[in-house]
């Protein structure tokens, strides 16, 4: 009997129990937001029930699904190629040090740069909105890619690549066969890690200009409401954004480890 196959089966003993945990953590979470809110312990606070009630409702409701549609296509459009932009130029900086040498200034000043104080520009030089939006998830998306290909190139056992190019390789097939399939679990990490953030930079982006498609301009209108409801609004959309962002996360989290499961064992 092989260790990995008893890790396996004792991690599959275990899932009940932590999906029990979980539940019940968020049992208690929405019992204490429910008596917070009902009992007006906290005034701006709508009950857990009626909040909860509004979010399976927009579900039905063709306005939202629309701004909902807007904000995903965005995001599905920028994310593969902010994957098709990081991906090449990190196995490029990882791979040929006096291009990375003569770059390195350029990606340490433009990589703090928060992506949101772009948003003005991009805006005034990219035309439609959807072609700015995008840009803009591309060039933050991009980053957590490279970097994390970056550091998976370096992390390359050096014997591989010399044994590669001991039998007549070239740099661009150790690059193809060594480099790459060694750093591509960090490369899925960094494109887990860009995931969120192209949910964030388009719903930012529809959020400041505002009227616009997405669910950013559905956040706005709800926020103009008066009253109660529209705070069950706000929280309902706010409650959606949270849960694509998990459901996007578990499923690359989950494809991450079906397809490196070399790695973790």
């Amino acid at each position: 009997m092989t260790a990995a196959p008893a890790a396996e089966r004792r991690a599959a003993r275990a899932d009940p129990a932590r999906y029990a945990r979980h539940t019940a953590g968020v049992v208690v979470f929405l019992l204490v937001w429910q008596v917070c809110g009902a009992s007006g312990l906290v005034g701006w606070l709508p009950s857990a029930a009626d909040t909860l009630a509004r979010t399976f409702a927009l579900a039905a409701d063709p306005d939202f699904l629309s701004d909902l549609g807007g904000t995903l296509a965005a995001a599905a459009i920028g994310l593969p190629l902010a994957i098709l932009v990081a991906v090449p130029a990190g196995l490029l900086l990882g791979t040929v040090p006096v291009v990375e040498e003569m770059t390195r200034v350029f990606v340490e000043f433009l990589r703090p740069i928060p992506s949101v104080a772009l948003i003005p520009l991009a805006l005034f030089f990219i035309q439609p909105e959807l072609n700015a939006k995008i840009a803009l998830i591309v060039f933050a998306a991009s980053w957590p890619i490279l970097i994390n290909t970056l550091y998976g190139v370096r992390d390359v056992d050096p014997l591989a690549k010399e044994t590669l190019r001991s039998f007549g390789f070239g740099r661009g097939a150790v690059m193809w066969w060594v480099s790459l399939p060694s750093a591509a679990p960090f490369i899925a990490t960094g494109v887990r890690l860009a995931a969120s953030i192209t949910l964030i930079l388009a719903i930012s982006v529809e959020y400041i200009v505002g009227g616009s498609a997405g669910i950013g301009g559905f956040l706005i209108e709800a926020s103009t409401g008066i009253g109660m409801d529209a705070m069950i609004d706000v929280i309902a959309v706010l409650i959606w954004s949270g849960m694509i962002g998990l459901a996007v996360n578990t499923l690359l989290a989950r494809a991450e480890r079906r397809l490196f499961r070399w790695r973790q064992s």
